[in-house]
């Protein structure tokens, strides 16, 4: 073999794959066969749970700094404003980042593409996978180079981020059930003026569809997303300044637009494939599941769908865990996208539907019930923990593992293990705990118990044990999250709670990370600041 892995594809899934394997060690080949990034995409929200994996990367501060955090969602019905769902810190107290960002599909390229240079790895562009041959020892690759010649790249593994017309996907012959909407949509970049309140999300809603204004960088710039009308949806030549009197009608005569500079039509699918893996070969992304744009969760999925392999591919890579582990990837994943595509496409057909009650239900009742609803804590907090990723459980995986009894309102087995603030050394300062935590590793985690000044080593790996110190502030803390006894929880690579149980066990976290392929050496000792991973 060649290489170790070999990512197909660049777009946003590929990136963050190729990034988190550099950042374990693991160079990988990544190849697209577009001629460069992409210059003009339609995802716009990047959800909390996306910023967090940023945070870890370093390059959650340029995300940020391009990026409009949405602090509000303004719904007009028949072009008059009928209410404000706040947003705002909507999350607050349950993640670092308790909002949603609006940065295109475009900026999360780049910003990935550029970090990913620093571990010195650049796309090959101009660059295609056209063959693919598995063998017991790896898979045997031919790929099709920019002057057109081909030839053939053995890999021990093959990663398909090769979105909806998937080669890999293709080439595994897996298949792609699904089928598209009946609408043809449209999203343009427009500067345009008029009733849509700045800096804020502006929903329009009318008898026959909606349109959507995400604000953007620079003055009276907006990224507008909406339905095509019936009577324009067989024009093969449609511009945008056809639309521009419908939109009118609908937002109100005083909107004006001035330079677009980008329009595109296209259809919107839902399908999700029947399997994310066929022996060294992975989907991930639009490879794997299609859906509707409703909630911004398309990006952020795949996202977590390279954040959840990236790891367990390392390991295997390095050879630190069994192939056997990667089997965790599909059992994971596919549920996640099965309910995300059940979800939103109850929620997106709804949205989208020409029925007489639809209409009704959009311009009358919508968006004074969401208004209303999301003033109660509760809603807000649900609302928040379903569309920033960050509810996202695993509790069936077979990684999920429970060793006596956990209390139901602390985390359990699956859980993204909740964010708080601790004194994690004892002198008083507070700290975030997720800053302290190498996701590059297991972390164990230990309260209301002392833990012996060691830290397991998996396969060449620390595994960082950490006791957390008792204190007034601390117990505070802890019973905030639920935890209001002696407890400790292995904290997989990925965030996710995987072994949780009363009285600590190191034997019983050896033996765990054992039966799930993770290679497992003597334990040893380390300085207090290299247990608790304050020195990487």
């Amino acid at each position: 073999m060649d290489i170790d892995v070999l990512v197909v594809g660049a777009g946003p899934t590929g990136l963050m794959l190729a990034n988190q394997l550099a950042r374990r060690g693991v160079r990988s080949t990544i190849i697209d066969r577009h001629s460069g990034p992409a210059q003009q995409t339609r995802a716009m929200a990047v959800q909390a749970r996306t910023l967090e994996i940023y945070s870890k990367m370093g390059i959650v501060d340029d995300a940020l700094r391009l990026g409009r955090r949405a602090s509000g969602a303004n719904m007009w019905a028949n072009g008059k404003w009928t209410a404000r769902i706040p947003l705002g810190d909507i999350g607050k107290h349950l993640s670092p980042f308790p909002f949603a960002l609006a940065l295109g599909q475009d900026d999360n390229e780049r910003i990935m593409g550029a970090k990913l240079h620093d571990e010195g790895i650049d796309v090959q562009w101009n660059t295609e996978l056209v063959g693919v041959q598995q063998q017991d020892e790896g898979v045997v690759t031919t790929i099709k180079q920019p002057d057109g010649s081909t030839h053939t790249l053995g890999t021990r593994w093959v990663a398909g981020c090769d979105g909806a017309r998937s080669k890999v996907r293709e080439s595994c012959g897996i298949t792609f059930p699904g089928a598209p909407y009946e609408h043809v949509f449209f999203v343009a970049d427009v500067e345009a003026t008029g009733s849509m309140r700045p800096d804020e999300l502006n929903v329009y809603l009318w008898h026959d569809g909606f349109h959507l204004f995400f604000p953007m960088r620079g003055k009276d710039r907006w990224r507008l997303i909406g339905i095509i009308p019936q009577s324009l949806r067989d024009r093969g030549d449609l511009k945008f300044g056809d639309l521009t009197p419908e939109l009118q009608r609908e937002a109100g005569a005083n909107l004006a637009f001035g330079e677009c500079s980008w329009f595109s039509m296209y259809r919107i699918y839902h399908r999700c494939a029947e399997r994310f893996r066929d022996r060294r070969c992975f989907l991930l992304g639009d490879a794997a599941h299609i859906h509707s744009p409703a909630g911004g969760q398309g990006m952020n999925t795949g996202l977590q769908d390279a954040y959840n392999l990236g790891w367990k591919l390392a390991l295997v890579v390095r050879g630190q865990a069994d192939a056997a582990l990667l089997d965790t990837y599909e059992k994971e994943r596919l549920p996640v996208a099965q309910r995300l595509l059940q979800t939103t496409d109850r929620l997106f057909r709804l949205l989208v539907s020409d029925s007489w009650f639809a209409g009704i239900l959009r311009t009358r009742i919508l968006a004074r019930i969401a208004a209303r609803a999301m003033t109660v804590e509760r809603v807000r907090m649900i609302a928040f923990r379903a569309i920033s990723q960050i509810g996202i459980r695993y509790p069936q995986s077979p990684l999920s593992q429970k060793l006596g009894s956990i209390g139901g309102g602390a985390p359990q087995p699956g859980d993204r293990f909740p964010w708080v603030c601790l004194d994690i050394d004892g002198n008083g300062n507070v700290d975030d705990l997720f800053d302290a935590l190498d996701d590059r590793g297991f972390n164990v985690l230990v309260f209301g118990q002392p833990a012996p000044d060691s830290t397991i080593v998996a396969g060449g790996e620390r595994v960082s044990v950490l006791a957390i110190p008792e204190s007034p502030a601390n117990r505070s803390a802890q019973s905030s999250i639920g935890i209001d006894g002696p407890a400790f929880y292995v904290v997989r690579p990925d965030g996710h709670v995987g072994l949780a149980g009363t009285r600590y066990d190191e034997a019983a976290v050896t033996r765990y990370l054992a039966e799930h392929h993770v290679r497992v050496g003597v334990p040893i000792e380390f300085t207090p600041a290299e247990r608790i991973g304050l020195t990487r």
